[in-house]
């Protein structure tokens, strides 16, 4: 059986191995807290990988696993414990600091929205589908990051949600492609006539301005979520600026790339990583 301490282990391999920008940041959190997050992780890049790495499973047998995943957690959620190698830590953390369990129902329409939904008409749209897999993660985590206040700071981490999800979305449009799924609003790829640019992947002045267009509105995210980290005290604040600095410096690099995200994938350099989570290492350093 799988202990506690193994669950959250499990987890925190599952953030460095897949999220490193946001693994890299938690080291920025006090170290009682730093675990919870990897839980959190761990719970949405299982139910990711249902969705999308199940091999040749068929839409029906996804949307089966997910039921099924999401059948177990809520069970073990009422039951207080979980033998799940993932849910156990989940559980313990969402009952810790009682995270709402609604959020994680939200969490998993939209990632059946994946198995059946190919693309989005308009901004509004997409909305819908962030509203479950990308705002409702900064939800999730503001009660580990215990603001001065939930209310005021909750629209501001919905938005950094939506902003992390956004860069996601303009980064990772070629392996979108290829698995055919088209995040970027039908009605903005109309708006710039980049219906061929799209489809050829192609570079193009329709394209570039397209590309302009979403990233100008994603900052406008990351700048409302800045409110929000004024909110936090010191080591959340500071892990959040560091995840939202790195994060968006995805945007600059795509911006130095020409706005070529077709043919190779954009990252920040994992030494970038390492070195914006220095600070938590700086006592060790010293003594």
């Amino acid at each position: 059986m799988t202990t506690l301490e193994e669950s959250y282990e499990r987890c925190r391999e599952l953030n460095k191995r897949y999220g490193t920008t946001y693994y890299w940041s938690t080291y920025l959190l006090p170290k009682v807290k730093r675990h919870h997050v990897h839980a959190l992780y761990g719970f949405c890049r299982y139910a990711d990988d249902i969705v999308d790495d199940l091999g040749p499973a068929s839409v029906e047998s996804r949307a089966a696993a997910l039921r099924d995943f999401g059948d177990r957690f809520f069970a073990d959620l009422d039951a207080g414990r979980s033998d799940d190698p993932v849910l156990r830590a989940v559980v313990h953390t969402v009952r810790s600091f009682d995270i709402d369990p609604e959020c994680f129902r939200r969490f998993l329409r939209s990632m059946t929205m994946d198995l059946t939904v190919a693309e989005y008409d308009t901004y509004d749209d997409l909305l819908v589908y962030m509203d479950g897999s990308a705002a409702v993660i900064g939800e999730m985590m503001l009660p580990i990051l215990e603001p001065f206040s939930f209310q005021l700071a909750l629209q501001h981490a919905r938005d950094l949600g939506n902003a992390f999800q956004l860069t996601n979305f303009l980064r990772d449009v070629a392996e979108d492609l290829d698995r055919g799924r088209v995040y970027i609003p039908q009605e903005d790829v109309r708006k710039f006539a980049a219906e061929a640019a799209l489809r050829e992947r192609r570079v193009s002045s329709e394209w570039i301005e397209l590309m302009r267009f979403e990233i100008a509105r994603t900052r406008e995210l990351y700048a409302s979520a800045d409110l929000g980290v004024d909110m936090l005290p010191p080591a959340s604040a500071q892990c959040i600026a560091t995840a939202r600095r790195l994060y968006s410096g995805i945007l600059e690099r795509i911006e130095a790339a020409g706005y070529d995200v077709f043919t190779s994938r954009v990252n920040v350099p994992t030494w970038q990583k390492v070195r914006a989570a220095a600070p938590a290492f700086l006592p060790f350093l010293r003594a």
